[in-house]
């Protein structure tokens, strides 16, 4: 059985998912799902630009969804909370879900 949260709990739990309703963000986080990656690649992969980049990064990097490595001149971002992983693949996966049930229905129409 669930138990009622407290209203400081519900505040940090929308905080967390504030963070990933940013699509910017979900599309850095995707391509860092593939492994680590410096700004230059994110660039590369996401398309934007790379003042857009650092600025996610920095806002996904406070949240702790990702971590930073130092090797040299560059730096080397990954995933550093394996939840982020998980609530993508239970959306993904619902998504999935609704877009099969919706193609099913227009079939039957």
């Amino acid at each position: 059985m669930a138990k009622q949260l407290p209203t400081e709990a519900l505040a940090l739990i929308a905080e967390r998912f504030g963070v990933l309703a940013e699509p910017a963000r979900l599309s850095i986080l995707n391509t860092l799902m593939m492994g680590e990656h410096t700004v230059s690649d994110l660039i590369e992969e996401t398309g934007l630009n790379q003042a857009n980049v650092s600025k996610h990064l920095r806002v996904l990097r406070l949240a702790g969804y990702v971590a930073r490595r130092k090797e040299g001149l560059y730096a080397f971002y990954r995933i550093a909370d394996p939840s982020v992983e998980v609530l993508c693949q239970i959306m993904c996966g619902r998504l999935e879900e609704q877009a099969k049930a919706q193609s099913a229905s227009l079939a039957i129409a």
